[in-house]
């Protein structure tokens, strides 16, 4: 027999060798971890359909924003639960509003983490959607003007980076006029530029008590079929001024991350979102999956898919896993 010259395999014969010639490395730098603000004092309320994450009162954000950066977490991403909701979302800018509660409180008490603030109205609407509502429908342009408010007062309570996330037209460049006419000129964009309306959403809307009352929100995030629309999306959002971009959910649109990848030089953000963890968790209880493992091998795709930071509820678990 002749000898064979090219074998793949000499270089996956040992941990060392693989671990060398990998590709693709996750780094706990790259990791984005949500954390959901709500009322009261001394609160950890677990979200029944995402074990592992909670609603927390301030007191105990502070604490888990804390054991997070100990562990290695760079990046939290920070979403509020208001203790009232109206029509127009008015707890999103209030200065004493949940979120920028929370902001201050971690940009005081925890050093060098970066908090990123979503920026929406869904959360503090009483009518669950993303925009002031007109004629049973969102209205886009009233809307901006509000966002625009939220990103302000968001900066104001100290959150280095502003991400909108309603899938309005003409979010970012509002948001970057109100956040330069507020003398916030180097607070950067994170926009969740491409946000499809997906049932992966579905945990995420009981942590975050934003499922819409009426309809849903395919009049405004995008349609799952769609690729070539992302790409206009995201070029949209360039041209408007954002900084990063986010593709969002991150598993079930991995030729979309790449896609924009290959477009854009901007850094590029993927959602690992709560659907996407849930079914890990889920599968794992019932002892169908080896969770770690399916973890790690779901996050190594969305980075090699092209994204170079993901928003993850693994965020700690990866980190562990990495150490």
């Amino acid at each position: 027999m002749t000898p064979l010259i090219n074998r793949p395999r000499r270089l996956r014969r040992t941990a060392a060798l693989r671990a060398m010639v990998r590709e693709t490395r996750l780094d706990a730098a790259n990791l984005i971890y949500p954390l959901f603000a709500c009322p009261g004092e001394g609160v950890r309320r677990e979200v029944r359909s995402m074990p592992g994450v909670f609603n927390l009162s301030v007191d105990e954000l502070v604490k888990e924003a804390e054991e997070a950066r100990r562990l290695g977490v760079s990046s939290v991403i920070v979403f509020g639960l208001p203790e009232r909701k109206d029509e127009q979302g008015s707890g999103a800018f209030a200065e004493d509003g949940i979120t920028q509660r929370a902001i201050r409180a971690v940009k005081r008490e925890v050093k060098d983490l970066l908090v990123i603030a979503d920026t929406c109205l869904c959360e503090y609407t009483s009518h669950g959607h993303c925009g002031v509502i007109k004629d049973g429908e969102v209205a886009n342009d009233p809307t901006l003007e509000i966002l625009a408010q939220t990103a302000v007062s968001q900066a104001q309570a100290g959150a280095d980076v502003i991400a909108p996330s309603g899938m309005m037209d003409g979010m970012v460049a509002a948001i970057r006029e109100g956040l330069d006419a507020a003398g916030f000129t180097d607070i950067p964009i994170l926009s969740y530029a491409i946000k499809y309306a997906s049932a992966f959403y579905g945990p995420f809307r009981e942590a975050a008590d934003s499922a819409p009352q009426f309809g849903d929100r395919r009049g405004y995030q995008m349609d799952p079929a769609n690729a070539r629309e992302a790409l206009r999306e995201a070029e949209l959002d360039v041209e408007q001024g954002a900084d990063m971009l986010m593709v969002k959910p991150a598993l079930p649109f991995l030729d979309v991350i790449k896609a924009a990848r290959e477009r854009f030089t901007l850094p590029l953000a993927a959602y690992q979102v709560s659907g996407e963890y849930a079914q890990i968790k889920a599968a794992a209880q019932m002892g169908w999956i080896d969770e770690e493992r399916i973890m790690m091998e779901s996050l190594v795709a969305i980075k090699r898919a092209g994204a170079d930071a993901i928003l993850t509820y693994f965020a700690k678990d990866v980190i562990r896993q990495l150490s």
